[in-house]
């Protein structure tokens, strides 16, 4: 006869046992598939290079601002150290003067004036003389206000220099850290590039080379006046525009590098401040601060003459220059080289007039 008993339920312990195992099993099953997902195809680690690029581009922008900030710092506390060290010079002069006025109070002992009376063989010497001690006992109260003063401005001083060096060191920090993020994201995009095949890298390097050597041909055709020249940019206007964007153009081919702002390599914004300044015009270091440097004439590229900087994405963290006939003159990445680009390749913040 079949036996009727129930089956004995299954305990936590076990049920637990039962899920972890079947958890374990799914997690190598999806192992397994994903070690058979396909390698990634060239224009697919391309992209992913670009955005590391980019990302890369991104915290240089930051990293000049932490380069120009550490030297602003550098240079005020340099500063700050040399009033430091003059108000001490200021401090201890004063100290010197209440210290010799104390030692001769010593010296005279100390004796009330009208006892000095009492016992002078000569009262009227004595009283021209007590003339003189309430002079000396009026300089003592000047120099004792005077000491105060110059303590408290030293003590104001070496506060604010402790302060300025306090974010100094704050600074050099996020300096540090932001050159890491960079050669971290950097790294990435060279390990990517690793995983194409020799030719594949070697297709991506002629695409790379041949749109430098491209923008160096057309530059070559116009510094040579050849009128069938076909290079992209306008003739340059007049004054420092024209002469920053001759600048500017006289660098294509030059290799990006992130930090450099010349005369032999370049980041985006390090370019356009190289460009200015060999036309006798200062502007800032950051593209973010180009974006505030001259008159704002909108995004419409239509407004843009040579010379105007155009910047570019929501955070500002990408420059270049306008040259005309819709292009522009830009450092675009590590691993490319000064070279013309369509001016609305990227999507345009501001175009800014200096």
């Amino acid at each position: 006869m079949a036996s009727h008993r129930r089956p004995k339920p299954v305990g936590r312990a076990r049920v637990s046992i039962l899920t972890a195992a079947a958890a374990t099993a799914v997690a190598l099953s999806a192992q397994s598939g994903a070690h058979a997902d396909p390698a990634p195809t060239k224009d697919q680690v391309k992209q992913q290079v670009d955005q590391l690029n980019e990302q890369a581009e991104v915290k240089t922008e930051a990293f000049n601002a932490s380069v120009e900030k550490q030297q602003n710092l550098q240079k005020q506390v340099s500063q700050l150290q040399d009033q430091l060290a003059r108000q001490q010079d200021q401090v201890t002069t004063v100290q010197e003067r209440l210290a010799t006025i104390a030692a001769e109070q010593y010296r005279n002992g100390g004796i009330p004036q009208t006892m000095q009376l009492m016992l002078s063989s000569n009262p009227d010497n004595f009283l021209g003389q007590a003339g003189a001690l309430n002079t000396v006992g009026a300089t003592q109260s000047d120099l004792l206000k005077s000491f105060k003063a110059e303590q408290a401005k030293l003590d104001g001083q070496r506060k604010e220099a402790e302060q300025k060096l306090a974010e100094l060191d704050t600074t050099t920090k996020a300096l540090k850290a932001d050159k890491e993020d960079i050669q971290s994201k950097l790294a990435q995009a060279r390990e990517l590039l690793n995983t194409l095949t020799q030719k594949e890298r070697d297709e991506l390097a002629a695409a790379e080379a041949k749109a430098a050597d491209s923008s160096r041909s057309q530059a070559e055709r116009a510094s040579r006046g050849d009128s069938t020249r076909t290079d992209l940019s306008a003739p340059a206007p007049a004054g420092y525009a024209g002469a920053a964007m001759n600048a500017a153009l006289s660098k294509l081919g030059s290799w990006y590098s992130y930090g450099a702002a010349g005369p032999t390599t370049f980041d985006c914004s390090g370019l356009m401040q190289w460009a200015y300044a060999q036309a006798g015009v200062s502007i800032p270091r950051t593209s973010q601060a180009q974006a505030g440097a001259g008159t704002s004439l909108g995004t419409n590229i239509a407004n843009a003459k040579p010379g105007d900087l155009i910047i570019y994405y929501g955070d500002q963290h990408h420059v270049g220059m306008y040259v005309g006939n819709g292009q522009i003159v830009h450092a675009p990445h590590t691993g490319a080289q000064v070279r013309y680009e369509s001016a609305t390749v990227m999507p345009i913040n501001k175009i800014v007039r200096i």
